[in-house]
């Protein structure tokens, strides 16, 4: 359980990164936006060969459908939610929406980050060796996003302390979310186990398409795909090289 907490922590702690980033690098929006997008492709390489694939070869195809499914479902209505509270740009390097509730973007936060998490203390599962790939993946992912939205709410006038507050209350839950993770299914069953991994990649792949791919594409256009393709690359050697 530790060891699922400590390398939960590790992920998260690229939001404090990002955030620093954010907040004190003079960084222009279309910067931000080619980050966001390699940060996108390395977790779109991670859901597919990290989870999805092993989820299948565990447990077959029905828990594979059943989670990715449930996991985009709940993401999707919980961004929803969020996005009438006035979330819906926390990801922006411009900043939150006008009328953006504080609550709003720490529920936003977190909606993002738990699934990659849980996804890491679940990697530790049955051999008990952690997926580098999945951490190298969330800690990469994790920098671009808070990068923006730090970025964002620091023009918005939000103050150092409690943006840097924000992220730190998330990197907490990322810690507890990939030991939860872990303890819930030691021992589960490998349909459990797959239902939850592709739980966690539905989520995951429905906030890329809902929040972070758009806004990197506003903020830096044609070139995102470029990106994307090698932070895809880069993480799919990391995982064949694992």
């Amino acid at each position: 359980m530790l060891e699922a907490a400590w390398w939960g922590f590790v992920g998260g702690a690229a939001l404090l990164l990002g955030a620093l980033l954010g907040i004190f690098a003079r960084v222009s929006n279309r910067v931000i936006g080619l980050v966001m997008a390699f940060g996108a492709g390395v977790l779109i390489s991670a859901v597919a060969f990290e989870l999805t694939e092993e989820a299948y070869r565990a447990g077959g195809a029905l828990p594979v459908v059943v989670g990715l499914v449930g996991g985009s479902l709940v993401f999707f209505l919980g961004d929803w939610v969020i996005d009438n509270r006035g979330g819906h740009r926390r990801k922006s390097p411009q900043g939150p929406q006008e009328g953006a509730g504080p609550m709003a973007l720490v529920l936003g936060a977190l909606l993002d980050g738990i699934p990659e998490s849980a996804a890491i203390g679940v990697s530790l599962l049955g051999g008990g060796r952690i997926g580098l790939p999945i951490v190298a993946a969330v800690f990469l992912s994790n920098v671009p996003e808070s990068m923006a939205a730090s970025a964002g709410l620091r023009r918005t006038g939000r103050s150092t302390r409690y943006i840097l507050g924000l992220w730190t209350s998330v990197l907490v839950a990322s810690a507890v979310a990939s030991a939860a993770g872990y303890v819930l299914l030691d021992g589960a069953s490998a349909t459990v186990t797959a239902t939850i991994q592709t739980f966690a990649a539905g989520a995951i792949i429905t906030m890329l398409a809902d929040t972070m791919m758009p806004e990197a594409i506003e903020h830096s256009g044609r070139l995102v795909g470029l990106l994307t393709m090698l932070g895809f690359a880069l993480a799919f050697l990391l995982s064949a090289l694992g």
